[in-house]
C-alpha cells in the first residue's frame, strides 16, 4: 500500500501552528463560503510533495503563512514534510524537511523543523514513499535519456482543480502544462502496471538508434550535397567553354574538386584569339533542364503524400483492430475444451454458445491476419518513404544548383557583351573565376562521414524482434479495457450522458470517449458541465479502484476542488443551497464515491473542498469542518492576520 494524508498543516512567522486533521480510509469534505482558504489544500499538498513551483495563491497565505506541511501514513510508518515559503525575490525553495515519525505523531513543533532535504532528495523519498521503483527507466519525448518516474507524475491521478474538475478539454492534473501530454501518455503504461522495466530500457535504445539512424541520413545527405559542383562552379565552366578558355566538358554528376581543377586551369591559360563554335545556347540548355526538375520534384511529393496517407490509413485501422483484438481475445475463455464448450466458471456444458463461441474464434483469426500484413506492409512503406524523401531533397538541391548557373551565366553575360574583343572578354571571364577560386576553397574538402546505415539497421531490427510487434501495446489495452468497464459502470450510476454506450479511455488522446451509432464523441464533444464533471470522477475514481486492486504504486489519494460548481447558477446568492433535480444529483455524485471507497476498504482516501453542504448522508458525515464568514473559520485563522485583505 502506498501512502494518503492524515493532516495538513501551516505555520505563521511567530511558529504558531494551524492544523486541518483528515480521515484516512475516508471521505473527507471541508466545506464553506469563497475566500476562505478552501482551495489552498490542494496546493499545499502539490506544493509539500516537491512541486518546482511555489502554485501557494492567495493574499492571507501569501502574507501570512510561513511554513506548509503534510502529515503522511503508510501502514504503520508516517512521515512528516514541511516547505518554507519563498524569501525575498526567490521564485520558490530549494529545501525541504523530511522527517519520519511514530505513527500518530503530532505536526513537528516549528522550532524543530529542520529544512535540510534538497528537493531533488526529497522527490526521490516521497517517491519510495509512495512505492514507486525510482530504477524504472521510462522513454520521454524531446529527451536523449530515459527518465524515471516519480511522486510528481504520480499526481496527474490524484489532483482535480478547481479549473481542471469539470474541464471538457483536459482530464489530467496539469495536463494544459507545456510538453505535459506527452510526459502523461508515456507515464501511463507504467503506473497501470503494462510496463516492464527491461522491456522500457529496450524501448529507449529503440528510439536512440532511430533517432542516430535518421541523423546518419541527414549527414551523408549533407556530404552528397557538398560533393556536387555548386551551380556557380559549372556556370563558370560553362561560360570558360564559351570564352574559348577550355575545351567543351561533361558537367553532369561533376564534383567540387574536379570543377575546381578545371577552373584553375581555366584561370591560368593564355585568351585565345578568337572564339570557338558552342553549339547549343547554354541558358536555354539550363532553362529546359528547369522544367524537367520541376516537373519530376511534382512527381516525387505527390507520391510521399499519397504513401505518408496510406501509413496514416494504416495506423487507423491497427488502432481500432488492436482494441477490438483485445475485447475478442477476453472471450478465449469459452474455448471449447475437446468436443463441447464448457462455462470457464463452473466447467458445465454450454451447448449453447458454441456457435458463437465459433463465430467469434473466426473473426478473432481474421482479425490476427490483417493486422499482421497491415504490420508488415508499414515499415515497407515507410522505407519507400524515406526513399522518396532522399530523392526530394537531391532534386530540390539540383534546382538551386541550376538557379545558381543561371544567375551566373546571365551576370556573366552582361558583363562581357559590352566587350567585342575576344581577348578583352577572356580576360573579364577569367577575372570572375579567379575571384570564385579566392573564397570557394573551404568547400573543396567535404567532412568524412562514415556509412553506419547498414549497421544501425541491423541492430534497429533485432530490437525490434527483442521488444516484439505491440506486446505493450497489446498489455495496455487489455488493461485500458478493463478499466473502461468500471468508467461505463460509473457513468451509468452517475445517469450521465451517453452512459447507454461503450465508454473508454484514449490514453493517447488523453479524454474519454463514447463509441456511440453515430461515432465516437469525445468528451469535449458532449454537452454540459455535469457530464464533462461526471467523466472525470467517474475516470479518476475508476482508475483508483484499478490502482488499488492491483497495488500500483500511486498514493491512494484523490483531491476535488469544488466539483459541486457545476450545480450552482451564476447569480446564485447562497453557494450552499441546493434545491431539485440538482441537489439529487450532488448527492448522487457523493454517494457514487462513498461506494467506491466502501468497495476498497479503506485503501481510497477521497478530499473534497465544496461550497455545498447537503444535510444528507453520505455528505453529513464526512464534513470534517466549515469555513464560513459567519463562524470566522478559515484555513488562515483571523489572529494571524495584522492587516485587512479585501473580501475576505
Amino acid at each position: 500500500m502506498t501512502f494518503q494524508i492524515s493532516a495538513i498543516s501551516i505555520y505563521n512567522n511567530d511558529g504558531h501552528i494551524r492544523t486541518v486533521p483528515l480521515e484516512t480510509g475516508k471521505l473527507n469534505i471541508i466545506t464553506g463560503d469563497s475566500r476562505r482558504g478552501k482551495s489552498a489544500l490542494l496546493n499545499i499538498v502539490d506544493y509539500c510533495l516537491a512541486s518546482t513551483d511555489y502554485v501557494i495563491k492567495g493574499a492571507a497565505l501569501r502574507n501570512f503563512v510561513h511554513v506548509f506541511a503534510v502529515t503522511l501514513v503508510k501502514d504503520r510508518q508516517q512521515l512528516f514534510v514541511a516547505r518554507p515559503a519563498p524569501t525575498g525575490k526567490a521564485a520558490t525553495t530549494a529545501n525541504l524537511c523530511v522527517s519520519a515519525q511514530a505513527l500518530g505523531d503530532q505536526p513537528l513543533p516549528y522550532a524543530q523543523i529542520k529544512f535540510s532535504t534538497p528537493l531533488d532528495i526529497a522527490k526521490g523519498l516521497l517517491s519510495e514513499f509512495a512505492g514507486i521503483d525510482r530504477t524504472t527507466r521510462i522513454p520521454a519525448v524531446r529527451s536523449t535519456s530515459p527518465i524515471p518516474p516519480s511522486i510528481r507524475h504520480a499526481l496527474f491521478f490524484c489532483l482535480q482543480k478547481q479549473n481542471e474538475i469539470a474541464n471538457p478539454d483536459l482530464l489530467f492534473h496539469s495536463q494544459g502544462q507545456d510538453f505535459r501530454p506527452a510526459t502523461i501518455r508515456a507515464m501511463i503504461p507504467y503506473f497501470l502496471g503494462a510496463m516492464d522495466p527491461e522491456q522500457a530500457l529496450r524501448e529507449h535504445r529503440l528510439r536512440l538508434l532511430r533517432r542516430e539512424l535518421a541523423d546518419m541520413e541527414a549527414q551523408l545527405a549533407a556530404v552528397h550535397s557538398l560533393s556536387a559542383a555548386s551551380g556557380q562552379a559549372l556556370a563558370l565552366l560553362a561560360e570558360a567553354v564559351d570564352a574559348g578558355l577550355l575545351e567543351p566538358l561533361p558537367t553532369e554528376q561533376m564534383s567540387t574538386e574536379t570543377a575546381i581543377h578545371h577552373l584553375s586551369r581555366a584561370a591560368d591559360v593564355t585568351a585565345p584569339g578568337h572564339l570557338p563554335e558552342t553549339g547549343d545556347d547554354p541558358v536555354a540548355l539550363l532553362i529546359e533542364g528547369r522544367r524537367a526538375l520541376r516537373a519530376q520534384f511534382a512527381r516525387t511529393r505527390a507520391g510521399i503524400t499519397n504513401l505518408k496517407r496510406a501509413v496514416q490509413e494504416n495506423d487507423d485501422f491497427l488502432g481500432q483492430a488492436t482494441e477490438q483484438h483485445a475485447r475478442l481475445a477476453t472471450l478465449g475463455l469459452l474455448g471449447p475444451t475437446g468436443d463441447e464448450a464448457r462455462c470457464p466458471v463452473c466447467d458445465n456444458p454450454t451447448p449453447h454458445v458454441s456457435q458463437a463461441v465459433d463465430v467469434i474464434a473466426r473473426d478473432l483469426a481474421r482479425l490476427d491476419a490483417e493486422m499482421t500484413v497491415i504490420g508488415n506492409d508499414t515499415p515497407e512503406i515507410n522505407a519507400l518513404i524515406a526513399a522518396e524523401e532522399r530523392t526530394l531533397q537531391e532534386l530540390r538541391e539540383a534546382l538551386g544548383r541550376n538557379q545558381d548557373q543561371l544567375d551566373t551565366l546571365t551576370a556573366g553575360q552582361r558583363a562581357v557583351q559590352d566587350h567585342p574583343d575576344t581577348s578583352r572578354r577572356a580576360a573579364i571571364v577569367q577575372g570572375r573565376i579567379s575571384l570564385f577560386l579566392e573564397t570557394a576553397s573551404r568547400h573543396v574538402h567535404v567532412p568524412q562521414v562514415i556509412d553506419r546505415r547498414d549497421e544501425l539497421t541491423g541492430k534497429i531490427t533485432e530490437l525490434e524482434d527483442e521488444i516484439g510487434v505491440g506486446a505493450r501495446d497489446d498489455r495496455l489495452s487489455s488493461y485500458i479495457s478493463l478499466i473502461n468497464q468500471k468508467i461505463k459502470d460509473k457513468a451509468v450510476a452517475l445517469e450521465l450522458e451517453h452512459s447507454e454506450s461503450p465508454i473508454r479511455l484514449d490514453p493517447r488522446a488523453l479524454t474519454v470517449v463514447a463509441d456511440t451509432r453515430r461515432g465516437p464523441e469525445r468528451l469535449s464533444d458532449m454537452g454540459g458541465g455535469e457530464n464533462w464533471m461526471g467523466y472525470h470522477i467517474a475516470t479518476l475514481l475508476s482508475l483508483h479502484e484499478w490502482f488499488c486492486e492491483r497495488d500500483n504504486p500511486v498514493p491512494r489519494f484523490l483531491i476535488l476542488d469544488q466539483p459541486s460548481q457545476v450545480y450552482f447558477p451564476e447569480d446564485a446568492t447562497d453557494d450552499s443551497v441546493l434545491v431539485g433535480q440538482d441537489r439529487a444529483s450532488l448527492l448522487n455524485f457523493y454517494q457514487t464515491i462513498q461506494r467506491t471507497i466502501d468497495a476498497l476498504d479503506g485503501a481510497l482516501q477521497v478530499i473534497v473542498m465544496e461550497h455545498a453542504d447537503l444535510d444528507d448522508e453520505p455528505f453529513r458525515s464526512a464534513v470534517r469542518d466549515r469555513w464560513r464568514r459567519s463562524n470566522g473559520k478559515a484555513l488562515v485563522p483571523e489572529s494571524w492576520i495584522s492587516e485587512e485583505i479585501p473580501d475576505r
